[in-house]
Formats: structure tokens, sequence, C-alpha cells
């Protein structure tokens, strides 16, 4: 006779007792014994077993473990009282050479294999079911266990960190979550590292390499809802995949979605919990993207935009407006891009600048006082951009023009001179400049039709390239504003008093976002090991007051002038140095190391 009674509110011991006597008819475990730990389980030769031991530790996300036994034993004691994982999974896998032979009910046939044989259980994001169901007001619902079927499990084009010959890419779980529940998931689920911890992506699952959703690697596929969010943790699947790239002459798995239930219950967090509240913000809309960060990093990035948004006098805009004078750039721009370079050089990323054809003489210079001042690690590559064709822009950004496969991933213009609604270029004062300026608007404007490139400008005059999305402001604010507002949007848009200072805080964001704990896991999908033992590096890649005194210096002596005065002296945009600009840089430095 098959159990067809409630199996949610069956205690584990009793729920065990039923699937070791094959009195179950389901096909998963997803909404059983509710609050109760489950386990994903692999089980190896004891040659193996110290690796894969490793490879675990070295990604605690996917595979969090809970229990490894002695070679021959079948219990876990630690785990459940009375358990024998030779029975109490609903399904078993059976490996062989890194290929499924088979599904089994049981593995007592292999009983002399099994006495070589290790058993791993890893945690399972069947166990935070009920944290997610009992989220407050707010609780979330499990679609999968709605709709009857097993979660949907994809793998992935992240690499997870390998050991010896352990090494495959992760796998995740796919939960549909309503938009306006995204936040109370990622708190429910954040402290249950045990159980996968928090999502390891929300949004787009193409940025997983993950092309279709109704198409699950393991389980069932599930359908979102109107208005649900894909919301991906992840999955102890992952250690299937090893076992598979592994190709051990033998190897047993539960079958996806059969857990082996534990007499654990889970330990929820508790609300006020002294560590780090996670905060989910949406980073872009085409693709759906979204990034989780600690509540604390997100207020100091909140405090550095109110820093910078301090604006002493009406401040004039940057780029070549002295054009009666050679050069005819102003100094207010490069300190703040080489500001963001260093940042970015210090993170390992792939950074370089574009630039007016007119001024690459100039800017190598530049780019050479940078290095002797180190600023920059090392010179960055100096580009230009000019439009020979309509599909110039797609060209210059994407590999042979193929929206697919583009060369950048996000755009920064900062003091750069935006084109304005009648195609010209203006300074402040309504000079028409577009004779010093390339078309490097063009850009911007390709990088709206290309998925996953991003664009942001940063500004304090309303004529500045990326300020087109304020441009309503600048009209009724800005002296000239109805004629030299720019015309081009940003997605992301920053005004500051002065734009230097957009660029050191961008600078200082970066910094605070890479030391944040919460969002190095979400960035790295809680594989490999946490990337905070750089942040002395980091920490040496900001501007300091030091450092952008001796590069103004530098500017200065290239000629480089001050943007409303056009003085040669260490002022920017008409504002002193001492105590106004060295004094901004010292407050943002303040709030990145409190």
């Amino acid at each position: 006779m098959l159990w067809t009674g409630n199996l949610k509110s069956l205690l584990p011991q009793a729920l065990r007792r039923i699937i070791r006597c094959n009195r179950l008819s389901i096909s998963n475990t997803s909404g059983m014994a509710e609050g109760y730990k489950q386990a994903n389980v692999v089980i190896l030769h004891k040659s193996l077993a110290d690796d894969f031991e490793r490879f675990c530790h070295a990604n605690k996300g996917p595979l969090p473990l809970l229990y490894r036994s002695q070679p021959g034993d079948w219990k876990c004691p630690s785990l459940s009282s009375d358990s024998d994982i030779r029975t109490d999974c609903l399904q078993y896998r059976l490996y062989e050479h890194g290929t499924f032979t088979r599904s089994l009910k049981s593995l007592k046939e292999y009983a002399e294999q099994l006495k070589d044989m290790v058993t791993f259980y890893l945690g399972c994001s069947f166990s935070f079911e009920k944290a997610q169901k009992n989220a407050g007001i707010k609780s979330i619902p499990v679609r999968n266990v709605e709709q009857k079927c097993n979660v949907s499990m994809y793998k992935t084009s992240v690499p997870c960190y390998s050991v010896s010959t352990f090494c495959c890419n992760l796998v995740v779980t796919m939960r549909p979550i309503p938009a306006n529940k995204l936040e109370a998931a990622v708190l429910a689920t954040s402290e249950l590292e045990e159980s996968h911890g928090a999502p390891v992506h929300i949004g787009n699952p193409g940025l997983l390499g993950i092309q279709d959703l109704s198409k699950p690697d393991y389980g069932d596929p599930v359908h979102l809802h109107p208005g649900d969010i894909p919301v991906f943790w992840a999955c102890g699947v992952t250690g299937i995949e090893a076992i598979i790239n592994c190709r051990s002459p033998l190897a047993f798995t539960h079958s996806p979605g059969c857990m082996f239930i534990t007499d654990l219950k889970n330990n929820e967090a508790a609300v006020g919990s002294s560590r780090e509240v996670p905060q989910v913000h949406c980073i872009s809309q085409d693709p759906l993207h979204y990034s989780i960060v600690s509540a604390e990093a997100a207020q100091k990035i909140n405090t550095l935009e109110s820093l910078i948004g301090i604006d002493p006098v009406l401040i004039t805009t940057g780029f070549p407006t002295h054009f009666t004078y050679e050069p005819p750039e102003e100094n207010d721009g490069p300190p703040g891009a080489f500001a963001i370079a260093a940042m970015l050089q210090a993170l390992e990323k792939d950074v370089a600048i574009v630039t007016d054809q007119r001024a690459m003489s100039l800017n190598r210079k530049i780019m050479a006082e940078a290095v002797q001042l180190g600023i920059l690690k090392r010179p960055i590559p100096l580009l230009s951009y000019q439009k020979e064709s309509t599909d110039s822009a797609l060209m210059f950004l994407c590999e042979n023009g193929n929206c697919g496969r583009p060369r950048f991933d996000h755009l920064i213009a900062i003091e750069r001179a935006g084109m304005a609604a009648d195609g010209n270029y203006y300074n402040a004062r309504k000079v028409n400049i577009k004779h010093l300026v390339d078309p490097i608007d063009d850009l911007f404007l390709a990088a709206k039709t290309i998925p996953g490139v991003a664009t942001t400008g940063v500004g304090d005059g309303g004529n500045e390239l990326g300020m087109g999305k304020v441009k309503d402001a600048v009209k009724k604010y800005i002296k000239n504003g109805d004629v030299i507002a720019c015309d081009v949007e940003a997605d992301f848009t920053i005004v500051a008093g002065v734009s230097n200072w957009g660029g050191y805080a961008i600078a200082c964001a970066l910094y605070i976002l890479s030391t944040c704990e919460i969002h190095d896991r979400y960035l790295r999908k809680a594989v490999g090991f946490p990337q905070l033992s750089k942040k002395m590096v980091w920490l040496s890649a900001l501007p300091s007051v030091t450092k952008e005194e001796k590069f103004l210096k530098a500017l200065v002596q290239h000629g480089v002038r001050s943007g409303k005065t056009a003085s040669l002296e260490m002022e920017v945009d008409g504002l002193p140095f001492y105590n106004t600009h060295s004094l901004m840089i010292e407050k943002l430095l303040q709030e990145v190391q409190q």
C-alpha cells in the first residue's frame, strides 16, 4: 500500500521509514518535512574523499558540507538517529567512469563495494522552503510546490574552483519570485548557509549561460507567474557534475530532487541579527539584472553621492571649453577619469580610454604622468573614434559589429562634451565647440542597442555627455540650459558639484562594493574563495590628496586650465585645490574607511 497522507507534517524519522519501504509514489522531496534540513548525497571511493572534501570547502555555496562518513559507514549520527544511506533516499543514480548508467531504489546490492566508499551529505535548498513561506507579511510563494513538480536545475557557464580531478561548472536551482518580494526572499535565505544561503543571481538567465528556462538540465520546468523574476540559488547537484567530470570507476548520488531528510531543524536567522543585512538593487533592465549588497555598503555609497552633490558656486562646464587656448581642455575631468581607471585596474578589469583624435598627444602625456605619479600601475590603451559609416559605432564597440560579442560592458563619460538637441556641442557660454569634439556620443547611442552594455554619465553643468536624462532640469535651472543641455542620455547619471568629485566617488564606491562580503559572494556566485585578501591593493588605488595634488600640478604644467577662469593655477572650476578639492577628497576617504 502506497502512502498518501500529509508529507509536510510528518517527522523525518517517519518519512525515512516510509521511503525505506518504497511506499511513496512521489518523485521528489520538495515540501516534505517542512523546517528540517535535506541533503544532497555523493558516495565516492575513499581514495577520492580528501580531494572531494577540499572541493566542497572551495565551493561552499553549492556544496555546503554537512557530514562526511567513514569508509563503509552508512549512518550519519550527527544528522539523524536511525538512518541508512543505502535505502533512505527516494532514488539514487549510479555513475561508472563518469557516465550515468541507471537509477536505483536501493544500494544494498552494492554492499561489498560500499565498504571502501565514503558518503558526503551536502546542504540542499529544499531546506529553506519553509523559511520563504514564513517570511512575515511578505510570505513568498514556492512555485514548484504549488505546481506539484520538482524544482528546475540548470548547468551554468560559471566555473567552480577546481581541486585535483574535481572540476565542473556551477549548477543552480531557479525559483520564480514576485518582484515585490525579492528582498524578502534574499533576507529569508541569506543566513541559511548550510542550505546554500542567499541567491547567486537574480534576473536574466542568459547572464549565467542558461538559454531556455523551459528546458532544465535536471528537475522539471517551473512556470513563472506574471510579475515573477527568475531567482537562482547555488545547487548541490553541482556535486553530480563534479562526479561526471572526475570519471571515477564507481560513484553513487541521490537522484536530483530525491534528497536525504535529516533530523536537523533549520537555523532561521532571527530578526535584528548582528550580521550584515542584504539589500537588492536593480542595476539593469535590458538585460534584467539585480545585484545584492549589504545595507551598510549601500548607505556609504548614498553618503558619497550626497557629498559630491555639494555645489558651492555656479560651476561651468569642462572639456575643450577654452577654444582660444592650446590645448583647449580644462582640468576638470582627467583626474576623475584616472581615479576610476586606477580602481578598475586594481580590480583587474580591462580598461581603455577613448578621446578626441586631436587630443591624443596630450592624453599620452597625461597617461605617462599618471603612471609616474603612481596613480596608474601601468598605462592603459588610449583609443580614438571617428564616424566613417552608419555602423562605425557598432564596429567599435563589438567584434565585427556583432551585438552578441561586445568588447566593453560599461561606458563612462566624465566631463565629456555632450551633443545638444540641435546636433552641436556647446560650452557654458553658448559657444559652439563642435569643431573640437569627435562624435563619441555615437558610442553611447549605439550602446543602447547592445544587450549587457551599460552607460554612465558624470557631469556638473548639464552639457556633458550622458546628462540627457536630466535635460529638463538643466533647461529650467542652468543658465543657457535651453541651448546647451546635452540631449544624449546615459543609463546612470551622476550630477556632482565638480565632475572630478563624481570620479573620486565612483572609485570609492567600487572599493566599498569590492570589500562588501555580501556583494563579493554574489559576484563570484558563491564559488571559489573571497577576494577580500586584495583589500590593501584596492585601498592603495584610491585617490588621495597627495596624488591628486601632484596630478593637478602636472596638468597645469601641460597647459590644462581651470574651467571657469582659464587660470593655470592650483584650482579646478575656479575653486582652489587646497581646502576645497582636498577637503572633498578627505571626506570621501573618511566615509570609505569608516
